[in-house]
């Protein structure tokens, strides 16, 4: 009997990854994006899956716009709290899994280390509010959902969406030869999104439920984050890459200061350790010039 599996937001770089290595693994997948499922409108998700009748569905919809959101809090909390609610009562009907994708966001980024699942959570705006808000809903409605929280998704998927990734806005502002100022009092752990998604299947496949983190693996600042992509996607190109601090770069939304995860209990569970940061940007190079290539986009 085939496995049969659903991913929401397969239009973005986690979801397209997701199709992919569920069809690489055998599953029959169907993936919607934001054109074909509005996940706001409960009527919709439940006659939407229901029609696939997928033994798992994997939701990686999500509204990630941490500065818009302080001006818009009902628009983020309507996609990242009230909609998985939608998707887990659609779930519960059909008696399927789901598996449900978080963010480091949830923590304030005061205890100075990677965070584990049972660290308190306590988000400092309304991004982090609304994507716990998701996570509660799921819990709430689901015996046994998977959570999966992770940090600064990029992927290849990221050179065709509109907002793209950390990665792609340094290589553009590269491109315009100005200077280029980058936070260095916040850390975090970049997640490349090919091997999020493997290690999140790898999840399913072991039955695992409750909340497990998947991030990079590298606890690293955005200013030693962009250092590296230009060691690896523009070595030998003269550039200003300068430190700044939160102090100095004012944002609308306040973001936690060091919100790594820590993956120790994905690697307890048998998964394969996330490789080094510099690796994953190898990888993604390498993926980004065959999109290119298949494309004819310009590098």
């Amino acid at each position: 009997m085939a496995r049969r599996a659903a991913v929401i937001g397969s239009g973005g770089q986690l979801g397209a990854e997701l199709v992919r290595e569920l069809r690489r693994r055998g599953y029959e997948t169907v993936g919607w994006d934001r054109h074909q499922l509005d996940i706001t409108d409960s009527a919709q998700v439940e006659r939407v899956v229901a029609s696939s009748d997928p033994q798992i569905v994997f939701n990686a919809a999500a509204y990630n716009q941490v500065d818009v959101a302080e001006n818009e809090p009902q628009a983020s909390y309507l996609v990242n709290g009230l909609a998985v609610r939608n998707v887990a009562l659609a779930c519960r009907q059909l008696d399927t899994r789901l598996v449900h994708f978080s963010t480091d966001y949830v923590f304030d980024g005061t205890a100075g280390r990677p965070y584990t699942e049972s660290d308190p959570t306590h988000p400092l705006g309304a991004y982090g509010v609304s994507k716990l808000a998701g996570e509660l809903y799921a819990q709430a409605y689901l015996d046994r959902p998977l959570i999966v929280r992770t940090s600064g998704v990029f992927g290849p998927a990221g050179l065709r969406t509109a907002r793209g990734n950390f990665v792609e806005v340094m290589l553009r502002l590269a491109r315009s030869s100005q200077p280029i100022r980058v936070v260095e009092d916040h850390v975090a752990s970049p997640t490349y999104a090919p091997l999020l998604a493997a290690r999140t299947v790898d999840l399913v496949e072991r039955g695992e439920s409750g909340i497990v983190h998947v991030g990079g693996g590298t606890p690293i600042s955005w200013f030693h984050y962009a250092q590296l992509i230009f060691e690896a996607g523009l070595p030998g190109h003269a550039l200003e890459l300068h430190p700044t601090s939160e102090r100095e770069y004012r944002t609308a939304a306040r973001r936690p200061k060091f919100s790594a995860l820590s993956n120790a209990k994905m690697e307890s569970l048998g998964l394969e350790p996330m490789p080094p940061l510099a690796e994953a940007l190898r990888l993604y190079f390498a993926a980004r010039e065959a999109v290119q290539l298949r494309s004819g986009l310009m590098a």
